[in-house]
Order: structure tokens, then sequence, then C-alpha cells
């Protein structure tokens, strides 16, 4: 069993690899980074797919694999699409722009890199996805309905998040201010929020509560949160994106922060 999760591994690392070296391409020719996310979304979903359905040892294809993998499929395709509108409107993404200008001439190459890094980085991603969905077992259980459902809310808390942030950029009275209506008054990132939130399922449905060394695979699903919450809040996420935003935006960005959760929702403050 060991050796097949080993193989799954490697090809899932092997599928992330070619996908990104593609999103590089597409960078590369259009000048529009923010396709890269739009690819790496689509890529996400079609590995996690192809993992939780990837049979073991000729065993039938499980109720919970088909469940994870549909679960995958529309959290891609949702935020995917979401995306790519988002690119098709936009000349450049400023996150990767700013990369680009700090890079320089050595830019190809560098974004080569940060893609592959990037790839590499989505691996617990996709084992997450991977495992959750082999745990043992024919039948759903109650774990498998809630996962269900903690994913189906951060689909729907991201899809509010995004289509107010949208209603308040398109009303040109809003031209220069910040964002702070609806979800957006409780944290500076609710999108971001329910991104994390919603890969908390994968644990959920991995993780055999009954008896949990039985399946010590699934503890392993808990490395889609833990490594989603790092790279969000930490790393090309959050980041990146208040830095341009205090550039664009300067005191009403800092008066935002200052009253106003950086991740979790909570309580604006006065």
């Amino acid at each position: 069993m060991t050796v097949v999760y080993l193989v799954a591994l490697a090809a899932v690392a092997a599928s992330f690899s070619v996908l990104m070296a593609g999103a590089w391409i597409a960078q590369q020719r259009t000048g529009n980074s923010g396709w890269v996310d739009t690819i790496w979304t689509f890529s996400l979903g079609l590995v996690g797919v192809g993992s939780a359905l990837w049979p073991i040892e000729g065993a039938p294809t499980t109720a919970r694999q088909w469940l994870v993998a549909a679960l995958v499929a529309i959290w891609s395709l949702r935020l995917g699409v979401h995306i790519a509108i988002r690119s098709a409107g936009i000349p450049d993404d400023p996150r990767y722009a700013d990369f680009a200008r700090e890079w320089g001439a050595d830019s190809p190459r560098k974004m080569f890199i940060f893609l592959q890094n990037q790839g590499l980085g989505s691996i617990p991603l996709a084992f997450a996805i991977f495992v959750a969905a082999h745990m043992p077992g024919d039948g759903l259980r109650f774990a498998d309905y809630l996962g269900a459902l903690i994913l189906a809310t951060g689909i729907a808390g991201e899809a509010l998040a995004d289509a107010q942030l949208k209603a308040f950029r398109t009303d040109p009275a809003n031209k220069g201010r910040v964002c702070d209506v609806g979800l957006w008054r409780w944290s500076r990132h609710p999108n971001y929020f329910f991104e994390w939130f919603g890969w908390l399922a994968y644990p959920v449905i991995g993780i055999s509560y009954g008896d949990p060394l039985s399946y010590p695979w699934g503890f392993a699903a808990l490395l889609a949160p833990i490594f989603m919450y790092w790279i969000l809040v930490h790393v090309t996420g959050i980041p990146p994106l208040e830095a341009q935003m205090l550039r664009s935006r300067g005191d009403r960005y800092r008066d935002y922060q200052a009253r106003t959760s950086r991740f979790f929702p909570w309580l604006p403050q006065s």
C-alpha cells in the first residue's frame, strides 16, 4: 500500500511540473500573468480529480472517491472561471508584475522557477485529496457529508465575497475607495478565508475517527489547510496584495487595516 501511495505522489509531482510549465508558456506569450492563477486552479482541479479516482490494486471506485472528485471539480470550475474572467479584463496581475519588475532581464527564467516551485507547493493539496478519497470503506459516513458541507460553505462564501467586491468596484462612486461592505467589513480578505475554510473538508473526510491508527495516511490530509493558510496569509496571498493596496490606496487602506481583521472574520474595530 505504501508503494502505491508513493507512486501516486510521484505522478502528482510530475503532473504539476508539466502543467505549470504550460502556465509559464501562456504567461510569456500573452504577457498577462493573471492566466497563471487560472491555469493553476484548473491544473489542481484536474490533478485532484485524477488523484481522487486513482485505482488502487484493482479495487472498484468507491462512493467516497466519486464524492471527493465531484467536490474538487466544482471548486476548480467555480474559481477557475472567476479568475479567467478577471484575467481577461486586465493587462497583467499586479502581484506578478511587481515580481517581473524586480527580476528585470532575468524575469523569464525566474518566473519559470517560481511557477515550478508553485507546482511543487501544490503537491500537499493534491495528496490531501488523494488520501481523503481513498479512506477505506465503501459507504459514505457522516464525516463525508460534513466535509461536503464544509467545502460547499467555502465555495459559497468565496463566491459571495468575490461578487461583493466586483459590485463595489464597478460602481463609479467607489473609485479610489476601499471595499468595506458585506463580508469585507469583517475580514480584509474574506475570499481568502473561505478558500482556506474549504480545504478543511479533506481532513474531515480523510481521518478515520473510530480507529485513527487504522488509516494513518488520513492525517496527511491536514497538510491541505495548513499549507493553504501559510500560502495565503504569509506568502503569495495577503503580503503582496496588501503591499499593492497600500501603494494604490495609501491612508485609506491603512485605516481599513486598523479597523478590520486581517484574515479570520471578526467584529470591525471603531
